[in-house]
């Protein structure tokens, strides 16, 4: 198949689960959907199966995959330049040392892509399993339907994994600390980038007001949009050369890469902050779990604003974008707090989507 038709059937595929998924939801009303069991559990793990094959084996193709074509590149380098020798690599521990024990013991490359989608996708699944216990597929199938899911599971395939490892620790926040650390440090293993959200994630379980966190926010966004870019250069010298390279201020012909100071994707992160902070306030939701996600992610989201004049500033965005997902759809889903909540939760989740779609095929 033409490597040019994968996002769009991916996304085609989402649109149509998505709403079939919530016709379902859409037979009953809030005091009953809140307590039925929507799970659908054997069909997200088919689902999660299928995409692990039709991500996994999808061609290598410089023009749509432009990363895992560069990946490939390095990979058949350490294939036939140093056959059966492995050095080891301790910049990101865990994948930079199976890609290159795989290239070094001349496993093809596909096989090493398998391995990335698989961690992706059933990571992924579990920790939809485990937040969401009655209502998996909808969590997963809006996921999926998250504006960076097929980006980070086609091309940035390192942080992607990592990401969907640290999902693994949200799930288990306050069920097993054993877990917690181990998925932590993996996720910090696959990419380095891992840092901030690992930091959010312990200052969150230690401290959680949100006001706190909201002031931080603004603070930052304020910072942003007068052009402060004194983190960048703080933060670049937390990381290595490739991060690094992020956080630098392009000119002229490479300014292509800058994102500068983007309203679209400052709205869309901002959108489950305001939402999030209004059910905490307004509406007095005291669930600790959801306000533990809230706290991580708005944190995690400040590192975004102050590092929003850098080259390809989406993937540090995703340090805080692959949480959007559940915490949008968490207060929706395992709170009750609203006599019209299954209205808003159809809100919530076409609006999500809608915004992939609306970037994918239009914006861009």
């Amino acid at each position: 198949m033409s490597p040019s038709l994968y996002q769009p059937l991916y996304l085609i595929l989402v649109t149509i689960i998505t709403f079939v998924v919530m016709k379902d939801y859409a037979k009953w009303k809030y005091r009953f959907f809140i307590k039925y069991d929507f799970s659908k559990k054997n069909y997200a793990i088919l689902l999660a199966l299928f995409l692990t094959f039709f991500i996994g084996l999808r061609p290598i193709d410089e023009r749509y995959f432009v990363d895992m074509f560069m990946y490939d590149y390095s990979y058949y380098f350490t294939y036939y330049a140093a056959p059966f020798f492995f050095d080891w690599n301790a910049d990101n521990i865990i994948f930079d040392n199976l890609f290159a024990w795989m290239g070094a013991h001349q496993y093809e490359s596909g096989v090493f892509f398998f391995i990335i989608s698989t961690i992706y996708f059933i990571c992924m699944l579990i920790a939809c399993l485990k937040l969401f216990p009655k209502d998996t597929m909808l969590a997963f199938i809006v996921y999926l339907g998250a504006f960076s899911t097929f980006s980070f599971g086609t091309n940035g395939i390192k942080a992607g994994a990592a990401a969907s490892l640290f999902l693994i620790a949200l799930a288990y926040y306050k069920k097993s600390k054993i877990i917690v650390i181990i998925f932590l440090l993996l996720a910090l293993g696959f990419h380095h980038s891992m840092k901030a959200p690992l930091i959010a994630y312990v200052i969150a379980y230690y401290y959680k007001k949100p006001k706190t966190y909201l002031y931080g926010w603004v603070f930052c966004l304020l910072l942003a949009a007068a052009h402060v870019t004194i983190f960048m250069s703080i933060f670049a010298g937390y990381t290595d050369e490739h991060g690094a390279s992020y956080l630098k201020i392009q000119t002229g012909d490479t300014a292509k890469n800058v994102s500068g100071f983007r309203p679209d994707f400052i709205l869309y992160s901002a959108i489950p902050i305001i939402i999030g902070y209004y059910l905490i306030t307004v509406k007095k939701i005291k669930s600790e779990r959801f306000i533990f996600l809230w706290c991580v992610y708005t944190l995690t989201n400040c590192v975004f604003l102050l590092c929003t004049y850098g080259s390809f500033i989406n993937r540090i965005a995703y340090l805080s974008w692959l949480m959007i997902p559940f915490v949008l759809l968490y207060p929706f889903t395992n709170i009750r707090w609203s006599n019209q909540q299954d209205q808003y939760l159809r809100y919530v989740v076409l609006g999500h989507l809608g915004f992939t779609l609306f970037m994918n095929f239009i914006y861009y």
